[in-house]
C-alpha cells in the first residue's frame, strides 16, 4: 500500500480550534457511529463510498477517519483517484483522537 497523505490528531484539533474549513468523513459502519463520533462528520461507510462519494465537496480539505486508520487510508486512496486532491487520512483514527485529544471519548 502506498503511503497516503495524512494529518495527525493534534493537527486536526488545531485546525478545528481555529475554525479552518474542512470536511470530516467517517467511513466506519453504522454500528460504530453510536460508540464515538467527531461532531459535524459526514457519515459514509467505506463500502458505500464508491456509490456516494459525489455527496462530498471536492473543494478544500477532507479529513477521513475510521477506528484506527486502516479503512480511512483505503478511502483516501480511492478519493484521490477520483479527484479529491485534499483528502487526508487521520493518523490512528478516532481511537487515537480519544487517547490524545478527548479522553472522555469511548474507545473500542
Amino acid at each position: 500500500m502506498h503511503a497516503v497523505p495524512s494529518i495527525t490528531v493534534e493537527e486536526l484539533k488545531a485546525k478545528r480550534d481555529q475554525n479552518e474549513p474542512l470536511t470530516l468523513l467517517d467511513v466506519r459502519e453504522p454500528r460504530e457511529w453510536a460508540i464515538s463520533e467527531l461532531p459535524g462528520s459526514v457519515r459514509i461507510p467505506l463500502g458505500a463510498l464508491p456509490q456516494r462519494f459525489s455527496e462530498l465537496s471536492r473543494d478544500g480539505e477532507l479529513v477521513v477517519y475510521c477506528r484506527s486508520g486502516g479503512r480511512s487510508a483505503q478511502a483516501v486512496q480511492f478519493l484521490r483517484q477520483v479527484g479529491y486532491a485534499g483528502a487526508k487520512n487521520l493518523t490512528g483514527g478516532i481511537n487515537h483522537w480519544a487517547e490524545v485529544i478527548d479522553r472522555s471519548m469511548r474507545k473500542y
